[in-house]
C-alpha cells in the first residue's frame, strides 16, 4: 500500500515538473529557424524540443529497420542471426513438445501414436539419441520387430546409447529363443554396465542354462559386489553353482575335483539337500563315515528328505535291521514330529518285522495327511500283522489316487521335477526348485520316495511282496481307482 502511494506521488511530481518545464520554454524568447529548399521554418523553444525528440525517435527507427534488413540478408545467406535463433527456438519448442507427447503415448500403450510423435520430434530436434529410444520401444509395442532392431542397431554407434542398443537386441534374441546370441550380447552388456541388475540376472540365467558354472559364479560375485544380492542368498546360489559344477566334474571322471566341489557346496549351504547328499557320498568314498554323518545330520535338521536317509543308510550298507534302527536314531531324534521322520521310522520297523512299532511310529499320518507313501506303508503294516486282503487292498487303492507328497517343485512355474536340478526344465529359472507339496497337478511319485528298498537293502519293496502273495487273484488298478480281481471287481 505504501509503495502504491509512493508511485502515485512520483507520477504527479513528474507530470508537474514536465508542465512547469514546458511553461518555462513557452515564456522563453527566441527559437530555432530551419531553412530547407527555399522554405523557412521557425520553431519556438517547446517546438524545438519536440522536434528533437521526434528526430531521435526517427533515427532509432531507421537504425532498427536497417538492422532488420541486414539480419534478413544474413539469414538468407545462411548466417546465424536473431531471426535464425528465433526459428531455432520455435523448432526446439515444437520438438520437445512432440517428444513429451510421444512419451505420454508410449506410457499409455499407444505404440503407433508414439512412433508418429517420435518421428515428428526427430524432424524438429535432430537428436536420434532421444527419439530412437521412443521409436524402438513403440515399434516393439506394435510388433514391428524389424524396425525396433534397426533402431537399436543405430543406437550402437553412440557411446551414450550403446548399452541400450545391446540390451534391446539381447531381449529380442531372448524372445526369439536364440540363447547363443543372447548370451554373447548379455556378456557385452555386462561389460558395458557391470552393475546393471537386470543384465546380471539375464547373464546368470543364460550361463546356468549353458552349464557355464564358472562364469555364472563370477556373475554372482559381481551381483554381490554391486549390492544387488543379499549375502545369504549369494551363499545359497553359489552353493548351487558349486554343486552343479561338481556334478559335471563327476561325469568327466575327475573324482577328486568333484569331491572338493561337493564339499565346498555343502560348506556354503549346509541345508542344500543335493549338496549334502553328494558331500556325504564323497566322504563315504574317502572312508570318512563320521564326516558323512555330520553332513547328513545338519541337512536333516534343516529339512528331512528321503535322499538324506538313503545316503545315511549307505554309510553302513550291510547291517542288521535292529542295528540300523539304533543308528538311525541320530537322525530321527532331531525332527521326531516331521512326517518324513515318522514314515522313515515305520519303514525301519517294517524291515525289522516289528509291525506294531511301525504302526505306532506312523500314527495317524495316513489318515490326517495321507500320501501315496504313507498309505503304502500302512498296507505293509496291515499285511505284516495278518490283516485281511481286502483291508490291504483298501490301503493300496487309496494310495493310487492320493497325493504324492513333497516333490521338487519350481517356485516360478510350479512345474514338478522327478529329481533336483539347478535350472527348471520348464521355465529355465535358476535355483527355483524347492522340496514341498505341489499346489495342484500331481504327477508320478519320484524315485527318491521309494525308500524302503534303499534302507532295507532288499531287491524289491514289501509292496511287491504283498501283491505277489495275494491269494484272491492278481491285483490291478482301473483308471477310476478301482481294484479289479479275477473273481469280481470291488470298489473300496
Amino acid at each position: 500500500m505504501l509503495w502504491s502511494l509512493i508511485k502515485i506521488v512520483l507520477f504527479i511530481a513528474l507530470v508537474a515538473a514536465l508542465t512547469l518545464g514546458a511553461g518555462y520554454l513557452m515564456e522563453t524568447g527566441g527559437g530555432i529557424r530551419v531553412s530547407m529548399g527555399g522554405t523557412e521554418y521557425n520553431l519556438g523553444p517547446l517546438q524545438a524540443v519536440i522536434a528533437g525528440i521526434v528526430l531521435v525517435v526517427a533515427v532509432w527507427l531507421f537504425l532498427k529497420i536497417f538492422s532488420l534488413l541486414m539480419a534478413t540478408i544474413r539469414f538468407l545467406n545462411g548466417d546465424e542471426t536473431a531471426i535464425s535463433r528465433w526459428f531455432d527456438r520455435n523448432r526446439e519448442r515444437k520438438g520437445y513438445q512432440a517428444l513429451a507427447d510421444g512419451l505420454m503415448a508410449l506410457a499409455s500403450g499407444e505404440g503407433r501414436e508414439a512412433m508418429k510423435k517420435a518421428n515428428r520430434a526427430e524432424r524438429y530436434l535432430n537428436k536420434p539419441e532421444l527419439t530412437n529410444l521412443i521409436t524402438a520401444q513403440a515399434a516393439e509395442m506394435t510388433g514391428d520387430r524389424k524396425t525396433a532392431e534397426t533402431v537399436y542397431k543405430q543406437l550402437l554407434g553412440d557411446d551414450r546409447t550403446r548399452f541400450v542398443g545391446v540390451r534391446g537386441i539381447m531381449k529380442q534374441r531372448l524372445s526369439e529363443g536364440d540363447t547363443e546370441t543372447a548370451l554373447k550380447l548379455a556378456e557385452k552388456a555386462f561389460a558395458l554396465k557391470p552393475r546393471h541388475e537386470e543384465t546380471q540376472d539375464i547373464l546368470l540365467k543364460l550361463q546356468a542354462g549353458k552349464s557355464d558354472w564358472a562364469g555364472a559364479r563370477r556373475t554372482l560375485n559381481a551381483k554381490l559386489g554391486s549390492g544387488a544380492l543379499p549375502r545369504d542368498v549369494h551363499r545359497r546360489r553359489d552353493a548351487v553353482l558349486a554343486l552343479s559344477e561338481a556334478r559335471e566334474l563327476l561325469q568327466d571322471d575327475t573324482s577328486i575335483e568333484a569331491q572338493m566341489e561337493t564339499i565346498e557346496a555343502n560348506r556354503l549351504s549346509p541345508d542344500l539337500i543335493p549338496a549334502a547328499v553328494m558331500a556325504a557320498q564323497s566322504y563315504i568314498a574317502q572312508n570318512k563315515p563320521r564326516y558323512a554323518t555330520r553332513v547328513i545330520k545338519k541337512a536333516w535338521e534343516a529339512q528331512p528328505h528321503p535322499d538324506l536317509a538313503a545316503a545315511f543308510a549307505a554309510i553302513v550298507p550291510d547291517e542288521l535291521p535292529e542295528a540300523r534302527i539304533k543308528r538311525f536314531r541320530a537322525l530321527t531324534k532331531l525332527t521326531p514330529d516331521e512326517p518324513e521322520t515318522r514314515m522313515l521310522l515305520a519303514e525301519l520297523y517294517i524291515a525289522a518285522e516289528d509291525f506294531p512299532a511301525a504302526r505306532k511310529a506312523i500314527g495317524e499320518l495316513a489318515t490326517s495327511a495321507p500320501t501315496a507313501r504313507s498309505l503304502t506303508i500302512m498296507a505293509a503294516v496291515e499285511r505284516g500283522e495278518g490283516a485281511a486282503d481286502t483291508v490291504v487292498r483298501g490301503w493300496l487303492t487309496r494310495a493310487l489316487t492320493a497325493s504324492r507328497g513333497p516333490q521338487w517343485v519350481c517356485d516360478n512355474c510350479q512345474n514338478i521335477h522327478g529329481a533336483w536340478a539347478p535350472v527348471c526344465s520348464n521355465c529355465d529359472g535358476f535355483d527355483t526348485l524347492s522340496w514341498r507339496v505341489p499346489a495342484e497337478g500331481e504327477v508320478a511319485m519320484p524315485g527318491s520316495t521309494e525308500m524302503l528298498p534303499l534302507i532295507v537293502g532288499q531287491p524289491k519293496p514289501p509292496l511287491a511282496e504283498i501283491v505277489e502273495s495275494s491269494e484272491d487273484g492278481e491285483i490291478d488298478a482301473a483308471p477310476d481307482g478301482e481294484i479289479l480281481e479275477d473273481d469280481a471287481p470291488e470298489k473300496v
